[in-house]
């Protein structure tokens, strides 16, 4: 992808642009709809894994800590490779880049499927990271760049929470193909899906319609890409807000990568429940960690709409509200009671998802937003996707699953810190590149008002 092609830096030049949309509406929901496919199966090649824990436990005779390594190993790639890799999206091109990264977890989760022991398991899982290093960053600047910018954190938060729906059909279909077919079926089945999905991928969208007005990715070079990346690189960090929300986002989703991980054992360990039951009853609270993605997104955008600040306050309240919910339910009795605070706090546990993706896209200069989704993903994936299933793990075999997840919610306290800092800050820090960025950028851009 091309600097100029990033989201909302796309010229407009026709009566569809200059109305807020580079693309036509329906082609846009079209992309859309596409790209939110393949983060599904992005996940649910990433989360199948949860739902046959118990089978790889009973059959490899596993530790807690290894199955949890094996489930953040994915994350951790995604974390350490999606910045590189997203750089390299940014010269070579957003569609096939996606199609490249699509085709390789893909292929990885058929190597899983095949997989004789745990370490060729751990190898096909690794692959499966490096594969989806650059979707969710690249993904999402897709998406942003061919909608109006007041749409922001609407279309941040439910793109995102694509990884929840994603890992809702991961652990119900993988669960119950586990069980009446064995878990390789579960990893093959996966795999075979995102094989199609990006092929249709490939066939519907391309360089050219997503950037109509410039005929192609070279059609207007960019003379000097290199020299402009470093300097606008260091503006990733360059205020006290942007790095707050993404420490604040990571630490929050800690706390959502642990229940999207152990929750399918919970169910089997203490609610008794069979692979296919454990991971379709996960699988619920999964969906619901989604919709609070999404809900979390939709509030964010109506509060601030006159005081763009309001974001972090909902940051704040999801946090703080996931906290006690969580605690309390993992020390009730198992039994209705129990799983209604469980839904409850599942709803919040993600719900800063949508208000700092908008943070980051306000912070940083239009035109490194791939980059800047990149690092709010390396931020999201070493501060909470890949340690959070690992260490629930590691804890657990030392005082017990439900031990472990009485724990994990304290992280919402550090991530509560991070937005309250993030927040008395912002208004100084938007201030300062506003300034900074006239008369470079677009008016739209520069007056923020996601």
């Amino acid at each position: 992808m091309e600097l100029h092609t990033t989201a909302g830096s796309i010229p407009e030049t026709d009566t569809t642009a200059s109305s807020g949309w580079p693309v036509t509406r329906r082609y846009a929901w079209v992309v859309f709809a596409l790209s939110f496919g393949l983060l599904l199966s992005d996940y649910m090649s990433r989360q199948v894994l949860n739902a046959v824990f118990p089978d790889l436990k009973s059959e490899w005779l596993l530790t807690d800590a290894k199955l949890g390594t094996l489930s953040g190993v994915v994350a951790l790639m995604v974390g350490l490779f999606t910045f590189p890799m997203s750089l390299i999206a940014d010269r070579w091109g957003r569609v096939k880049s996606l199609l490249l990264a699509a085709g390789m977890w893909s292929i990885a989760t058929l190597g899983c499927a095949v997989s004789a022991n745990y370490g060729q398991l751990f190898v096909g899982r690794l692959f499966v990271g490096i594969g989806e290093a650059a979707y969710g960053s690249v993904g999402i600047a897709v998406v942003l760049s061919i909608f109006p910018i007041a749409l922001r954190a609407t279309l941040s938060g439910a793109f995102i929470a694509g990884g929840a729906f994603g890992s809702v059909l991961g652990v119900s279909i993988g669960g119950a193909v586990a069980q009446h077919l064995g878990w390789r079926w579960a990893f093959g089945v996966m795999g075979i899906f995102g094989l199609v999905l990006a092929a249709v991928y490939g066939f519907v969208v391309t360089e050219k319609k997503l950037t109509p007005d410039a005929g192609s990715t070279d059609a207007e070079p960019d003379p000097g890409p290199r020299g402009r990346l470093r300097l606008l690189l260091p503006r990733l960090f360059s205020s006290v807000s942007v790095i707050s929300a993404y420490v604040g986002s990571g630490l929050q989703l800690f706390i959502a990568a642990s229940l999207m991980a152990w929750l399918p054992s919970f169910f089997n360990r203490y609610y008794h429940l069979p692979t296919a039951k454990a991971g379709a009853t996960a699988g619920i609270f999964i969906l619901v960690i989604g919709i609070g993605m999404i809900a979390g997104g939709i509030v964010s955008d109506r509060v601030s709409r006159a005081f763009p600040i309001r974001k972090w306050a909902v940051a704040i309240a999801c946090s703080l509200g996931s906290l006690v919910l969580l605690m309390t339910a993992f020390r009730l009795p198992t039994g209705p009671l129990q799983l209604a605070a469980l839904a409850a706090g599942a709803l919040l546990a993600a719900g800063t998802a949508g208000p700092a993706s908008a943070m980051v896209a306000n912070l940083t200069p239009v035109s490194i937003s791939a980059t800047a989704f990149a690092t709010l993903t390396l931020a999201n994936s070493l501060l909470g996707l890949a340690p959070g299933p690992a260490v629930t793990g590691a804890l657990a075999d030392g005082m017990g699953l439900l031990g472990a997840l009485r724990v994990i919610p304290l992280t919402a306290l550090a991530a509560t810190v991070a937005f309250l800092i993030g927040r008395h800050f912002y208004e100084r820090d938007l201030s300062r590149l506003t300034t900074e960025l006239v008369p470079a950028a677009e008016p739209e851009d520069a007056v923020v008002s996601a």
